[in-house]
This record gives C-alpha cells, structure tokens and sequence, in this order.
C-alpha cells in the first residue's frame, strides 16, 4: 500500500499542478443591465473550467472612454453593439471577435403594484411626478427611452419629469427607492423566469424601440489569455444561453466563436 501511495502521490501532485498552472483571470466589463445574469454566469463558468471572473460593471459609455484610456479589461459585454464595433474598429477589439451574446427588452415599471397598467397608459397621461431613465448620452437602454417616449408622442411632456441615472442600475434604484414613481428599466431587472419580482410593469412592445442587441467584443489585453477566450465560448453554449433566457433576454442560437 504504501508503495503505491509513493507511486501515485507524485502523479497527483503533478496533474493538480498542471490544473491550478493552466487557471487564469479574465477582467470583464459588464454592462449594468446584464450584471446579475453575469454573475450567475461567471459562477458556473468558474465551477466548470477554474478560471476566474473579475466583474466591473456600469454604463457602456464610460466603459469605452475607460478602455480607450488604458484600462486593463480583457473582454466587453456592452449594451449596444456600436460600442463594441467602434473599439473593433480603432483596434482596441479583436477583429472577428465581436459577437451579439443577447438582446435586451425595455420594461416600464414602478415598485408601486398597480401604477402600471397592461397598455402603459400611465405614460401617456403623464400621471406621475418623476420617471427615471438611463442616462442616454452613455446608456443604450436610455436612448431606447428616449426613442419610446417619441414614438408615443409623450416625449415633450414626459421631459420635465425625467431623472438621469447614469447607468441602468442607477435608474431601478430610483425607482425602487421612491426617487421616481416610474423607470424604463431592463426587464432583466424586474423580471426573473417570466415573472415580475415586484411592483408592476409594462414590457414595452419592441416595434416602439429599435433591438437593444447586445454586443461582446475581445479586448487587445484579453488577446493571449486563455480564461478570455473559454469565457466567450462559454457565453454562447446553452448553459449561458438558458441564464440569459430566465433573466428576459432573447438569445441568438448556433452562434460559435471566430
């Protein structure tokens, strides 16, 4: 027995070794709308492959002039996809990495249940004090607002009652603290296996709005790191794919890495 541990102990040592050596972090910006999918995410992806996932996550505006600055992210889950083309463009991105991993719903909500109608009427009455949104200077989910309101013809009327967060967590948290009676919101946020957690809501037909496609671009400081690469992969297998579904995204199917 115990020449066999002698033998064996070795071998153990080594392949466990070769494990922990071939672990590496990946720094990802993360969009706030996908934070807490991602998190789920980056969880599963760490139990399966040991790599390890450093999140950062705000508004996808900041996030470019943070990169075109230096900063040390090695993969982008944005909300839109210019972002992540412009930074492909300028050669901060991986060409052919660029990939849409989801596409966002807006949702009009209120943690107060009942202020929300089934139709969004409550909108166009303007029968509310204050309505939140995303800053849409540096938020896609706050131009897609913006786009909502003047479809609807609401646009002049609303403007005066509107509260900027500066990224889409920002703007849920004025709503959920009573800052503001009403947000646009991702549904992401209110919404968890096609129910509403809390309050009421109206998901906001998607012809008022143009598709919030999601973009996720390889960053140059991600270029060599192994975790970057098995990251993305992970993004498009069905395990990512069916947290993003429960979380109220739309998925692009049989999509692969380039």
């Amino acid at each position: 027995m115990e020449n066999i541990l002698q033998r064996t102990l070795p071998m153990f040592t080594a392949l466990l070794l070769c494990s922990l050596s071939q672990a590496a972090e990946v720094h990802v910006a993360v969009a706030s709308n996908f934070s807490a999918p991602m998190k789920a995410i980056a969880a599963q992806f760490e139990t399966d492959t040991g790599h390890k996932v450093m999140i950062s996550s705000g508004a996808t505006g900041k996030f470019y002039a943070q990169i075109r600055n230096g900063a040390p992210f090695e993969l982008l889950l944005a909300a839109d996809d210019e972002v992540p083309a412009r930074l492909e463009a300028e050669g901060l991105g991986i060409a052919g990495s660029r990939f849409t991993y989801s596409i966002g719903k807006l949702v009009l909500w209120s943690a107060r249940p009942g202020l929300v109608d089934s139709q969004g009427e409550v909108l166009k009455k303007a029968a509310f004090d204050k309505l939140s949104i995303a800053n849409p200077r540096l938020a896609p989910y706050g131009a897609a607002a913006v786009e909502v309101m003047k479809s609807l013809n609401v646009y002049a009327a609303v403007e005066p009652k509107l509260v900027m967060g500066e990224n889409i967590a920002q703007t849920y948290q004025f709503v959920h603290a009573g800052n503001a009676a009403l947000g646009m919101v991702a549904m992401s946020q209110v919404y968890e296996d096609g129910k509403l957690r809390s309050g009421s809501a109206w998901i906001i037909p998607s012809q008022l709005y143009r598709p919030i496609r999601q973009d996720a671009v390889l960053l140059q400081k991600g270029a060599n790191n192994p975790a970057a690469r098995e990251l993305i992969r992970f993004l498009k297998a069905e395990k990512a794919r069916d947290v993003m579904r429960r979380h109220g995204y739309e998925v692009q199917d049989g999509s692969s890495i380039r």
